[in-house]
């Protein structure tokens, strides 16, 4: 199978790793330096098992400059583009996802597009109807930087989300609407077994829902997680003012089995 990725960041770089142990991979990025060293098999990004992956391991993997050719030839793009957090706008910005959807359906309208950047509930849906498409998936990423690829290798679970109900069809298309829905469920196991073949882990947790539900377990960990952190963070600060050992302190309420153990060391990041 041929896959594009679109974007080398950690997610980005990290899939198309994965992904090209086994199938031909074409990863897009805008910046030359980056794709130059990709294809010398240097990683542009900080991560142990990409460098160890690119040193040892016989990757399919072509970054290139060329979007139009990549998703031209590509069964499957997965869109890997930055979406940061607008400040002022109180949204994601999207438009580099966007600027990729409109390319694939430009070159490639029945490539099967999976989202894997982060994004708010309810966009996919929104993208599907805007650019009058149904071939688009979402896929939340669990990872975290410099640890991307061994979070793609041992993944905690893998989630596909896809339209359980074909809605741009009209009620008296019931017939349309099925096969459309069966195309789809077929896409988001395909998409699910690759990343199961390309990873290390055995008896992977995978899950299926629909798009907004999908979209809504990546933000609502995220949240828990942000919660967590500042939580251990009060902790400590308490700690620090009343002159008491923030370590014991935390040992004792993490070996309750209902807290645990992990994420629970304050810091400005995830609290690993």
């Amino acid at each position: 199978m041929i896959i594009a990725v679109a974007g080398t960041g950690y997610v980005g770089l990290s899939m198309a790793t994965l992904l090209a142990q086994h199938h031909k991979v074409l990863a897009v990025d805008i910046v030359p330096e980056k794709v130059e060293m990709i294809n010398r098999r240097q990683s542009p990004i900080q991560d142990e098992y990409i460098e160890k992956y690119f040193a040892e391991k016989q990757l399919d993997l072509t970054a290139t400059l060329d979007a139009e050719m990549a998703y031209k030839e590509a069964e499957i793009v997965v869109i890997a583009a930055p979406t940061n957090y607008d400040i002022q706008k109180n949204y994601f910005d999207t438009s580099a996802v966007e600027s990729v959807i409109e390319v694939v359906l430009r070159v490639n309208p029945q490539a099967i597009m999976v989202i894997k950047s982060t994004i708010p509930v309810g966009y996919t849906e929104s993208v599907r109807k805007k650019f009058g498409t149904e071939n688009i998936l979402f896929s939340p990423e669990f990872l975290r930087e410099s640890k991307a690829l061994y979070d793609n290798l041992y993944p905690s679970r893998i989630i596909v989300g896809y339209p359980k109900m074909i809605e741009q069809f009209g009620e008296e298309n019931d017939a349309i609407k099925a096969i459309a829905g069966n195309h789809l469920k077929e896409a988001a196991h395909t998409f699910a077994q690759l990343l199961q073949q390309g990873a290390l882990k055995p008896d992977i947790d995978v899950l299926y829902m629909g798009l907004k539900e999908a979209e809504a377990v990546k933000l609502f960990a995220n949240t828990y997680l942000a919660l967590r952190v500042s939580y251990f963070n009060e902790l400590d600060t308490y700690a620090e003012i009343k002159g008491l050992d923030t370590q014991a302190i935390i040992e004792g309420v993490g070996l309750d089995p209902r807290i645990g153990t992990h994420y629970n060391n304050p810091s400005f990041g995830y609290g690993g």
